[in-house]
């Protein structure tokens, strides 16, 4: 994070003590080059996984960010790929940076929270933005996904099994995690984060009360843990009403 390409500890701090949206536009140029990007590997495990669900017509890469996601779309869409994100410095980066080839591409400023569609996509993929949207707003934005697929559409996204208490892991997103909710009780306006907040069963439960039916796919990329249960899985929720 902190190499020549990515952003010093000076610029992280004042992204810190912004909004979501203004140190997202802060971090834009760097964000390529830190931790938060989802790797490579998982976005080539979610296309992979998505081959041989689809192929699909349109798809929407929901909090685009710089445009890591377009390319897994543009693998399984045969008609239009479509990123929206709330950060205008993340879709300059986003358009300057993303190389899509086949199908048409699409770039809107937007809230996920009110996003701007009809029933117009038949695949919505996400990636590492869940952290970004409280428990109590899920419900809402779960709906908001609802109602852009067509019937039948997909929502798919990777979760990460989370680290076990024994693990250093465990504790640095632990102490992440109270460090915002500390930050956020001191400061405005809040910059939204929490790493612990979005749990695979409360999520599945809120995706089925939005008319969602929900199937997890294990990316054997990625192994699995002691117990046998998978390092990462693939979360597909086809719209059935």
């Amino acid at each position: 994070m902190f190499s020549p390409e990515g952003p010093t500890l000076r610029e992280l701090a004042v992204q810190a003590l912004s909004s979501v949206e203004r140190g997202y536009d802060l971090l834009a140029p760097k964000f390529d080059h830190t931790p938060f990007r989802t790797p490579d590997p998982v976005l080539d495990a979610v296309a992979a996984a998505l081959r041989r669900t689809g192929p699909y017509e349109e798809g929407l890469d929901l909090c685009c960010g710089t445009g890591a996601g377009m390319g897994v779309l543009a693998e399984v869409c045969r008609s239009g790929v479509t990123g929206v994100d709330f950060s205008a410095g993340m879709l300059a980066q986003a358009r300057r940076r993303t190389d899509v080839t086949g199908p048409r591409v699409s770039w809107v400023r937007a809230d996920a929270r009110a996003l701007p569609f009809a029933s117009a996509f038949d695949l919505v993929v996400s990636f590492g933005a869940f952290g970004h949207f409280l428990p109590r707003e899920l419900p809402g934005l779960f709906r908001q996904v609802h109602r852009v697929l067509r019937p039948g559409g997909t929502f798919a996204f990777p979760v990460l099994a989370p680290p076990r208490p024994r693990h250093p892991a465990f504790w640095m997103l632990l102490g992440f995690d109270a460090v915002m909710r500390v930050r956020n009780a001191l400061w405005r306006p809040p910059f939204v984060m929490y790493y612990r907040a979005f749990r695979l069963g409360e999520v599945r439960r809120e995706l089925e009360r939005a008319g969602f039916a929900v199937d997890l796919y294990a990316l054997p990329e990625f192994g699995r843990r002691d117990d046998g249960s998978p390092r990462v899985r693939m979360v597909a929720a086809r719209r059935t009403s």
